[in-house]
């Protein structure tokens, strides 16, 4: 019982319909959960909406601590307290407690929880539970995370040495040393907003150059993350004709 549950709400291979459902269910539930952050104003509809997006949220997470064991294969007392301190399940939780705050009229110190109305945006992270892309990219992102995290480093570097630069060649123009961070983060992406800029030349000249390797720059991540998806894609496609072949022989077997 508790292992076909285990099976349902876990993320869909394809092959169990009712698992399937219950992902497009959930990618529903959270988008309709979404809705009322695109409005200023609140309404007695959108506080339905959340109290039960919320409540199919609270019992979606007990049902996953419940079957904890299955995700970890470790003992079930130790995945039962192992479970809440995952990362998917510490999303869960921030995405739950804003929803929490009807009950601050009876115990005055829940109104803490009005602070973290903000966090309901956490519930489109959720989506990389059910999603299959979703977790095609959250995977590329594990296995690239090296070459990731010295492309970013480089950028980090780049940045504060161009801030550097025009902060020293171009003072007048900025007028904090994070003015010209600012200036640099835009002029690699080559974003230019233009409420920062310099005005002499030799800053245009510093400017120019940012913009040319920030270029650059910016342009290996997207080679990395592109590699790695069409490498996760031959993956799968390398396992599915794996398991048609086995189907296969299996029936050829049979009609034997």
């Amino acid at each position: 019982m508790r292992k076909r549950l285990y099976e349902i709400i876990s993320a869909s291979n394809g092959r169990d319909r009712l698992s399937s459902a219950y992902d497009l269910f959930m990618m529903a539930i959270i988008a309709v959960s979404l809705l009322p952050l695109i409005f200023k104003q609140t309404n007695p509809a959108f506080e339905v909406i959340d109290k039960a997006c919320a409540a199919i949220f609270i019992l979606d997470y007990l049902c996953r601590w419940a079957t904890a064991d299955y995700k970890f294969s470790d003992s079930y007392f130790l995945s039962f307290l192992k479970y809440p301190f995952s990362a998917m399940a510490i999303i869960d939780i921030i995405s739950i407690l804003p929803s929490l705050t009807f009950l601050n009229r009876g115990f005055k110190i829940l109104r803490v929880f009005r602070m973290f109305r903000a966090l309901r945006v956490f519930r489109s992270f959720k989506f990389f539970r059910y999603s299959k892309n979703a977790q095609i990219i959250s995977n590329i992102f594990k296995k690239q995370k090296e070459p990731l995290s010295y492309v970013l480093l480089l950028a980090i570097g780049y940045i504060l040495v161009s801030a550097l630069i025009v902060f020293n060649v171009e003072p007048e123009s900025f007028g904090t040393f994070f003015d010209a961070v600012y200036w640099a983060t835009v002029s690699l992406t080559t974003m230019g907003y233009g409420d920062i800029y310099p005005v002499t030349e030799i800053g245009r000249v510093v400017t120019m150059v940012s913009s040319v390797f920030g270029i650059a720059i910016v342009a290996l991540p997207a080679g990395i993350i592109t590699a790695g998806y069409m490498d996760e894609l031959n993956k799968i496609s390398g396992e599915e004709n794996g398991s048609d072949d086995i189907k296969d022989e299996n029936d050829t077997s049979d009609l034997k």
